[in-house]
């Protein structure tokens, strides 16, 4: 029997306006695809979202502040990752559609979310932004998820 291998992204075909965030409850184009970073998925979200469970926090994640948290998100979740690899697989499973990394805090709760540390994370490797959806114009530093703490002077 042929083995077909799988269909890869060239890490030159990645761009990182191609990536982008949102609440899960963010209504979104149909050219763009919810995909999980959380670790669960709203109940009654409707089906037609992927996960990918490599950007979920870990353990952690409502137990210590956005210093400790972006520390700990690092170091144990995206250190052994390669964000190009991430960025190809994001993309692929997306299928031609725009994958938008979620999780559940939305923009006007005021809260920071761990969304945009990853998003800063990719757009770094990427050299580009990772915007959150609907602020495709901001600096990745100005990211509206992004805790205070961890902004850039």
């Amino acid at each position: 029997m042929n083995h077909i291998p799988p269909i890869a992204v060239p890490y030159t075909a990645l761009s990182p306006v191609s990536l982008k965030t949102a609440s899960w409850r963010t209504k979104l184009p149909d050219d763009h695809l919810r995909v999980g970073i959380s670790r669960g998925v709203p109940r009654g979200m409707a089906a037609g979202y992927r996960v990918f469970r490599k950007l979920a926090p870990g353990p952690w994640f409502n137990s210590v502040g956005p210093v400790e948290y972006d520390q700990l998100y690092r170091s144990e979740i995206l250190a052994p990752l390669d964000p190009r690899a991430v960025a190809a697989e994001l993309l692929a499973m997306a299928h031609g559609r725009v994958p938008v990394m979620c999780c559940f805090e939305r923009v006007e709760s005021g809260e920071w979310c761990h969304r945009a540390i990853a998003a800063e994370w990719l757009a770094d490797a990427l050299g580009g932004v990772v915007p959150e959806f609907g602020f495709e114009t901001l600096p990745q530093d100005a990211h509206p998820m992004k805790p205070q703490e961890l902004r850039r002077p």
